[in-house]
């Protein structure tokens, strides 16, 4: 049995690299319905969906569109049973509700700034930035680790709540020195034990030499990158409906 998989949608005048491919290396083909069109491939329904490689084309496909033109991305997982329902059911269906969003996204793409903290210098700075910390550390020194269980934990904690508030003036921070160069900010809750924060920001594809100079200063004391551009998920999510065949 065979479907459509559907990746994202773009404008109806989007031309589509013949090298392009999605799932399964399978050809990217384009379903236009007016001013509007579905990036899209044939899938065979009886091959499983969902491994590492699938959701790394699924989302290689759309960053890669999202660098030249507007793109909405499609849930990943979303199947029609022919490119006439992708053109009936899913485009003509929502053809206003997503032609406004692609005119908001022109000219525009998703970037996200991770930044990190260097581990020996964190703990240096958390430990000289709160005497408290400075004497649950001398207080367990050279003392087994038994005697000293109580402050140990203490002084763990203490830790925690340092480097937690460190993250939240650090993700402000980031969000503040971007602020300016782009249309939209969101924070996220930073995941790893030694990062500082995690940014997303939408702006304009010709202001990435902005937003990395207005990331230089913060260089001194975390490890940044920026990442893009992308699909913009943050700002405009993902587009999700019944499909007759699957989702």
């Amino acid at each position: 049995m065979a479907g459509v998989y559907v990746y994202g949608i773009v404008p109806a005048d989007v031309d589509i690299d013949d090298e392009a491919r999605g799932i399964g290396e399978a050809p990217i083909a384009i379903v236009r319905q007016d001013g509007i069109a579905a990036l899209v491939s044939d899938l065979d329904l009886d091959r499983p969906l969902g491994t590492p490689e699938d959701l790394v084309a699924h989302g290689a496909l759309l960053d890669a569109t999202a660098a030249a033109v507007p793109v909405l991305p499609v849930r990943f997982g979303a199947v029609l049973t022919d490119r006439g329902a992708v053109a009936e059911e899913l485009l003509a269906e929502h053809q206003d509700e997503f032609d406004e969003a692609l005119h908001q996204l022109d000219g525009k793409a998703q970037y996200v700034i991770s930044a990190r903290y260097v581990p020996d210098t964190l703990l240096q700075e958390v430990v000289a930035g709160d005497p408290r910390i400075a004497r649950l550390r001398e207080a367990i020194r050279d003392r087994p680790e038994d005697a000293a269980r109580t402050e140990r934990i203490a002084l763990g904690e203490a830790i925690n709540g340092a480097i937690e508030a460190r993250r939240q003036v650090d993700t402000r921070a980031v969000a503040d020195a971007v602020a300016p160069v782009a249309d939209d900010v969101v924070t996220h809750e930073p995941a790893g034990e030694y990062d500082a924060a995690y940014v997303s920001v939408l702006a304009d594809l010709d202001r990435e030499g902005d937003l990395e100079r207005a990331l230089g200063g913060l260089a001194e004391r975390l490890q940044v990158r920026l990442l893009g551009p992308l699909a913009a998920y943050d700002f405009v999510g993902d587009v999700s409906w019944d499909s007759s065949v699957r989702s």
